[in-house]
């Protein structure tokens, strides 16, 4: 009996890539315990929703810094250390201050501790892909993916904890257990890797400049990346999912308990199912596409998006079918657009100057996407089924920066063919 490829390519990952592949989970079973209980636990030691919403916004307008600053960083301190420090930092810190929290100041400061998160967010991307085969990319990112989906099904452990031993004693317990963990995820990427070719490259040049020299050459790199269409292109659809996704994530669950009449406790089974989906189509789907262009599977996937969208909003109350069908078909075209858009993100950013394109494209993601939760939640004020319309409208502009990326695509082929032809 043939290998399944994605074990295959499993067992193929060498060098950085299994590195991070294989430590993934340490990062995601200690945050998936204790991620779907953190506003309820700042409301239980005394916090207001004004609170809740400041902490936030402060720690994002945080994260927009970082995320510009993170690229300069990752050159100067190297893929590797940039990591291992940022990862100490930006994990281990705030779940320590949260463990011990008392009041709106220590949530605060864990906020803005956590924000540097955005740093090891470029240099832990640079060091996954830089020394990879562009052909292993789907493979990999798909591995992450899997990573990610299968340590959601400890979350449950958190609610028996709860459930035995109160709220407050569980989170303090389940940060300083996450804080440990974050810190042997740290050090084990660190033993497990190596810095990347590029990275050396990028830290000799940058040894005798400070940080803010390094990060005056942005403007030189913002206006590479604006004459680079396939580049822009591939930013256009990091941003429509980005949008989409801060819309799903905050309304979804409005609109199924208030207008479908779900109850809530009921939640948490469609999200297991949308898990199992969702690996259902990594291991027997994906493989599938491996022979197609990029063009094709993510189209479908965004009019499959629509459709679900357009489900979502017909369903009636207590519409178990059409909600499980739209989730589903949901749930499907996101595990094929992920992988194949951060495919995409690797091949169309140039890799000499990978980490600072990548902190302005994330950079200019986190400020774009930032006013559509303030939009989806007067739309949905006004209709609960508005913000998902909104997402109908952003997804069919993902259809057409598809269609545009693959001309791109073709025209870079041409123009290295015929590159090649004159030499």
């Amino acid at each position: 009996m043939a290998e399944h490829t994605l074990f295959a390519a499993f067992r193929r990952l060498k060098g950085n890539a299994r590195g991070c592949v294989l430590t993934e989970p340490l990062w995601g079973i200690p945050y998936n315990l204790y991620a779907p209980y953190i506003s309820v636990y700042m409301i239980a030691l005394g916090l207001v929703d004004q609170q809740i919403g400041l902490i936030a916004s402060i720690a994002q307008a945080l994260q927009v810094v970082m995320a510009l600053f993170s690229g300069v960083i990752t050159d100067k301190l190297g893929r590797r250390k940039t990591t291992l420090i940022f990862d100490l930092m930006s994990w281990c810190v705030p779940s320590l201050i949260s463990a011990i929290a008392q009041n709106f100041w220590y949530f605060l400061i864990a906020a803005l501790v956590n924000s540097l998160w955005r740093v090891v967010h470029n240099s832990w991307s640079c060091l996954l892909v830089e020394d990879t085969d562009p052909d292993e990319l789907v493979d990999l990112y798909s591995w992450i993916y899997i990573a990610g989906l299968t340590v959601a099904f400890f979350s449950p452990l958190a609610s028996l904890l709860i459930k035995r031993y109160d709220l407050i004693p569980t989170m303090r317990g389940l940060y300083f257990f996450a804080a440990f963990m974050f810190a042997v995820k740290a050090t084990v990427t660190y033993l497990l890797t190596q810095e990347t070719e590029q990275g050396k490259v990028r830290m000799l040049e940058t040894r005798h400049q400070s940080i803010f020299t390094v990060f005056a050459e942005n403007k030189g790199v913002l206006r590479g990346l604006l004459r680079s269409p396939r580049t822009l292109i591939t930013a256009g659809i990091m941003l429509i999912l980005g949008a989409t996704g801060l819309i799903n994530g905050n309304f979804w669950a409005i609109l199924v308990t208030e207008k479908l009449q779900v109850p809530a406790q009921n939640l948490a089974g469609f999200q297991v199912a949308k898990s199992v989906f969702m690996m259902f189509f990594f291991f027997f789907v994906l493989p599938r596409l491996r022979h197609l262009s990029f063009k094709l599977p993510m189209a479908l996937s965004f009019i499959g998006m629509i459709v679900s969208q357009l489900l979502l909003v017909l369903a009636p109350v207590e519409g178990y079918a059409l909600l499980v069908i739209s989730l589903l078909l949901e749930a499907g075209c996101a595990a094929t657009v992920g992988p194949l858009l951060d495919q995409m993100v690797v091949v169309t950013v140039e890799a000499k100057e990978r980490a600072r394109i990548q902190s302005l494209i994330f950079m200019g993601i986190i400020l774009l996407t930032s006013p559509f939760g303030w939009i989806a939640g007067t739309l949905s004020s006004i209709n609960r089924n508005f913000p998902f319309i909104l997402n109908m409208v952003l997804y069919s502009l993902g259809v057409l920066l598809v269609g545009l990326a693959s001309r791109a695509a073709d025209r870079h082929k041409q123009e290295l063919a015929e590159a090649a032809a004159a030499h």
